[in-house]
């Protein structure tokens, strides 16, 4: 187990929430200086931390409790008909893991989905230090999963592999392939592997119950729910 008693914390400023509109967040960062090892970033993660670039964080909202940690116990995961069905359509798909990388597809994939899928949010406009600074740069736990129709990139997902779990931290695709329900595929691969390398837990990020884009998160069962009591199971869609 990780000795967390020793890091070092800062709180940002009160900024605008991502999430939220009108709502004021307070967020909590280790101290990017201080050398964190996987097993540090794992325990965190236990703690309701994410990752985003190399910085890991937490939201402290002084009048907020919104952002409810959330991850997939993958043994209990069962999928319905509904997944079947995106496997099925999904089938002339090839994957493939890289190290996170800066190229000219993967930037043409990432600019494309901000501008379509989050125009309307603090990501916008997209530009490559940005891809490079989020996604590229960060920990050496992380991978890409690339998704190819045929030759061409349609997808990555960004996961992070830890000590007994994985994270998912970030997926974009083609918009002209909204039909596959590419964001769903990655997280059910993401489960896959997960079991595959025998460790329990997939880390799904922050839950938002007013934010529509949270909304799939919910629809993956059974899950656990980070509470002031710990991690709660959740069985029932709600």
């Amino acid at each position: 187990m990780a000795d967390l008693k020793s890091m070092r914390f800062f709180q940002s400023p009160d900024h605008g929430c991502s999430y939220l509109e009108g709502v004021d967040a307070t967020t909590i960062f280790a101290d990017p200086e201080q050398p964190i090892t996987t097993t540090d970033y794992t325990a965190l993660s236990q703690l309701g931390f994410r990752r985003s670039g190399p910085y890991l964080y937490k939201p402290n909202c002084k009048s907020c409790d919104a952002c409810v940690p959330v991850r997939i116990p993958v043994n209990a995961f069962t999928e319905t008909r509904r997944y079947l069905r995106i496997r099925k359509k999904n089938k002339d798909l090839t994957t493939r893991i890289s190290e996170p990388h800066d190229s000219d597809q993967v930037w043409r994939l990432y600019e494309d989905y901000i501008n379509n899928r989050h125009a309307d949010g603090d990501m916008f406009p997209p530009s490559r230090t940005q891809l490079l600074d989020f996604l590229v740069k960060g920990r050496p736990e992380a991978r890409f999963v690339e998704y190819h129709l045929e030759d061409v990139l349609i997808a990555v997902s960004v996961m992070d592999q830890l000590d007994d779990s994985l994270s998912a931290i970030y997926t974009f695709f083609d918009p002209d392939h909204d039909h596959r329900s590419l964001g769903s595929l990655a997280i059910l691969d993401l489960i896959q592997r997960t079991r595959a390398l025998g460790f329990r837990y997939l880390y799904l990020g922050y839950w938002i119950a007013q934010s529509r884009k949270m909304a799939y998160k919910a629809t993956f069962l059974p899950q656990e729910r980070l509470t002031t009591d710990g991690w709660e199971l959740i069985t029932r869609h709600s």
